[in-house]
């Protein structure tokens, strides 16, 4: 087994949207109290990426068992890493690196509970329990795409709080609106999927709603997040620099024009999920920089 092999298995491509939460709950922090803990700072990505990792390990070992990563195409961007249907590692080996994870993360949590308190020890708490249990219930019963916003915004919430020790609307504010963006992401990548997943009995947002239909909501992901970006300017939650934001419109542009033409097959959605990709990244990144200013 390779370092390679374990970087594939935890899709080190998409921890960059836990990097950009923290980099968004740090800059509410820095515009708010004037001031960063370089320490706090530098802890808060490592156990949030250590959590994120366990979501994604657990994911893979769970599909797994399930049989649906063995019954889907997988892609860049879906269809689980492929480590355990190439036998690249074991399955046993992936479920311990998952709880591994979940546990040095919660203890890099647990050392912030000590520090600042209940709060932190809430959101540890919904992160522990929902990353333990993300594909075994949540993702089964269409709550994918909500528990996606809601980690977003407390990885926010909870990054903010670690550094100012106190609870801000703009932090909480800001954190939808992240939150909605790597929602975006996962909606979209779950297309693919579609009858793998049905067949094994997952009933993912887009199982829900049906490819056709699903693919006509794409557009009230990126009108929400924007037009919250928007609003916070004139309530003082986010700021005028925040609409460079924007410059990422024609990825999502790109996007829900591409899903509407073909929600169905391989290569009509593989570049529909990396012009999201690229929407989510870009948007969130910059959106994260402007609170700075």
């Amino acid at each position: 087994m390779l370092i390679s092999d374990w970087l594939r298995a935890i899709r080190i491509r998409f921890l960059l949207a836990s990097v950009i939460a923290v980099s968004t709950g740090l800059a509410v922090a820095f515009w708010k109290t004037g001031t960063i803990d370089p320490l706090h700072a530098g802890l808060t990505y490592i156990g949030v990426i250590f959590l994120h990792a366990s979501v994604d390990l657990l994911n893979d070992y769970w599909d797994h068992k399930r049989g649906i990563d063995s019954a889907t195409t997988r892609t860049k961007f879906s269809g689980g890493t492929g480590v355990l249907p190439e036998k690249i590692l074991t399955p046993k080996s992936v479920y311990a690196a998952g709880i591994m994870f979940l546990i040095l993360g919660a203890s890099v949590g647990a050392y912030f509970v000590a520090i600042r308190g209940i709060t932190i020890a809430v959101i540890l708490g919904f992160a522990v329990i929902a990353i333990y249990f993300y594909s075994t219930s949540i993702v089964n019963s269409g709550l994918g795409e909500l528990f996606v916003a809601i980690k977003g915004s407390m990885i926010v919430l909870g990054t903010f709080y670690v550094q100012a020790a106190a609870l801000d609307a703009a932090a909480m504010y800001a954190g939808v609106i992240v939150g909605l963006m790597s929602a975006t992401v996962l909606f979209v990548n779950s297309f693919p999927d579609f009858e793998a997943d049905r067949s094994k009995g997952r009933r993912t947002l887009v199982i829900i709603l049906g490819r056709q239909k699903g693919a006509t909501i794409l557009p009230i992901f990126v009108i929400a997040a924007y037009g919250l970006i928007v609003a916070g300017v004139f309530i003082g939650f986010t700021k005028i620099y925040s609409l460079a934001a924007f410059a990422a419109l024609p990825f999502a542009i790109k996007a829900i024009s591409s899903l509407r033409k073909d929600p169905e097959t391989i290569d009509g959605l593989v570049p529909t999920m990396a012009s999201t990709v690229w929407y989510s990244r870009v948007a969130g990144a910059i959106f994260a920089i402007s609170l700075i200013f």
